[in-house]
């Protein structure tokens, strides 16, 4: 077990290991926190919050593990919130029935409709697009404009991209059947494996650095990545990889671009419930928001929260109106049409 300090609390930063060996007198604190988020970029949000409220925050980290240890503590869990990278888990939590519903003005204001639950069980904090980036010199501007694009033949050995069991794809996948129904996004996904320009494999960077070697003249991504890939001082070589890359916001002549979230809960047997709302208010105001799009260059949820500047950059796009809820329900549909796909 590694211990962390945020200021003057101390949170409990554990392995997945530590979480099955953790027990519920490891808490004291006001409000216990299990996060798939990383803590790099939790921490200071949560030392503003403690700064400002004087609530103490004890967290565990990891990266799975959460939905079993929280079935297995039942109702004597230590937790009082969860935090998640996507849609996907929020959901598989809440059809496991380990969520509160939270009435909250404050969360109805600041979380847009399509970005919660409608049983308010769950709330998005960040949103990030699932966008297409395409080589500078081997792809001309206007070649692609739409997700569907992407199973024409033209660009046959031409794509790379990561599994698409992997969520940000199952997640794609799932906004194609909302948008044209089961058939039609189960073609587009072979058209698409058909233009593979090797197995998927790796993350979203790795897609990156495959279009700069020329492996492949296009990708899928998330926007996030891109900008880490920009920034990043310590390995500058990625940098490069960003360099290379045109990023497209897609569908903005019909629906828009695919939207996915991060996002919080009050798990359903909280001991520290009034203070687990107000962390995940606090977590969809402005203070935290701002941190969100500066440490992480994601999309404040809010509306009127700055972005970062290199994000501003990109310049306004239409994201995609249909509610998360809806993406989350049709999950199981798109991976059977992965699956038949062979997105592998």
């Amino acid at each position: 077990m590694k211990t962390v300090k945020f200021g003057t609390r101390m949170a409990l930063a554990l392995s997945v290991v530590g979480i099955l060996g953790t027990t519920a007198t490891a808490f004291a604190s006001d409000v216990n926190i299990y996060s798939y988020r990383q803590e790099f970029l939790l921490r200071p949000i949560l030392e503003k919050f403690t700064a400002e409220t004087g609530v103490k925050v004890n967290v565990v980290y990891a990266k799975k593990g959460m939905l079993q240890r929280l079935e297995k503590e039942g109702a004597n869990t230590p937790a009082d919130v969860v935090v998640t990278a996507d849609i996907a888990r929020l959901k598989a939590l809440s059809d496991a029935n380990l969520l509160g519903a939270v009435e909250s003005k404050t969360l109805n204001s600041n979380v847009p409709a399509q970005y919660r639950d409608s049983a308010n069980r769950w709330f998005g904090l960040t949103l990030r697009s699932r966008i297409i980036a395409y080589s500078k010199d081997r792809v001309k501007p206007g070649e692609i404009k739409r997700y569907e694009d992407l199973a024409d033949p033209k660009w046959r050995g031409r794509i790379c991209v990561r599994s698409g069991s992997h969520i940000y794809n199952r997640a794609l996948v799932a906004s194609m059947i909302a948008a044209h129904g089961e058939a039609k996004a189960e073609e587009w996904a072979k058209g698409l494996v058909a233009n593979f320009a090797r197995k998927p494999q790796g993350n979203d960077r790795a897609q990156a650095k495959a279009v700069f070697q020329g492996v492949c003249d296009v990708a899928i991504m998330n926007t996030y990545y891109f900008a880490k890939m920009a920034l990043n001082k310590k390995k500058p070589e990625q940098q490069k990889w960003a360099a290379a890359l045109t990023l497209l916001y897609p569908n903005q002549e019909d629906r828009g671009a695919h939207i996915n979230i991060s996002g919080a809960a009050v798990v359903k047997h909280a001991k520290h419930r009034a203070e687990a709302i107000q962390l995940v208010e606090f977590m969809s105001d402005n203070t935290a928001q701002e941190i969100y799009a500066s440490v992480n260059y994601e999309f404040p949820v809010k509306k009127g929260v700055a972005r970062s500047e290199l994000v501003h950059s990109w310049g306004e796009f239409k994201a995609d109106a249909i509610g998360l809820s809806e993406i989350s329900r049709l999950s199981p549909t798109a991976q059977r049409v992965v699956d038949r796909a062979g997105w592998k």
